[in-house]
């Protein structure tokens, strides 16, 4: 486990959790909002999570986290601190199961992350990246205090994305 909150705990992905991460990335909502990962199976997510964007490339302390609800281990979604090396930032990002929605579990999880950000990996500036169809995200990015300051292009295809910073 590397982070506990009054509701959460997250701690490292690992292979065990393959359903579920097949199963929040194959969600339609997360692939309107996030984007194709290419994930098709229990293998896929494996190697997703073995060397995926959430975990290959990305110093010590960084990557998503699975975010489990303390009293019955319920697995919520993802939330961690990943490194852009890219874009040259740094951005906490968050994903849950659509069940688990408005129920303050993504703003929970992102404030627990952003202070282990800033305390324990010495993060000075964390931005946050969304789609500008993703009201949701949005409304949660500035109810954290954050505020809009450009627009991306994370790759060749991506027609945009917001950074919040």
């Amino acid at each position: 486990m590397i982070l506990e909150t009054e509701r959460l705990r997250l701690r490292r992905l690992t292979v065990d959790d393959a359903a579920f991460v097949l199963e929040l990335v194959t969600d339609p909502a997360f692939l309107a909002n996030i984007g194709d990962k290419g994930v098709r199976d229990l293998e896929d997510a494996r190697r997703f999570i073995l060397s995926g964007p959430w975990a290959a490339g990305q110093p010590p302390g960084f990557g998503q986290l699975l975010v489990e609800r303390k009293r019955d281990g319920a697995a919520l979604g993802v939330c961690g601190i990943l490194r852009r090396a890219n874009l040259e930032l740094t951005d906490v990002g968050c994903a849950f199961l659509p069940p688990y929605w408005r129920q303050g579990y993504a703003t929970e999880a992102a404030l627990a992350v952003i202070g282990y950000a800033r305390t324990e990996l010495g993060v000075d500036e964390i931005v946050a990246l969304t789609a500008p169809h993703n009201l949701a995200s949005i409304g949660l990015l500035e109810s954290l205090g954050f505020r809009y300051q450009r627009t991306v292009k994370m790759n060749e295809h991506d027609p945009g994305t917001l950074v919040y910073g």
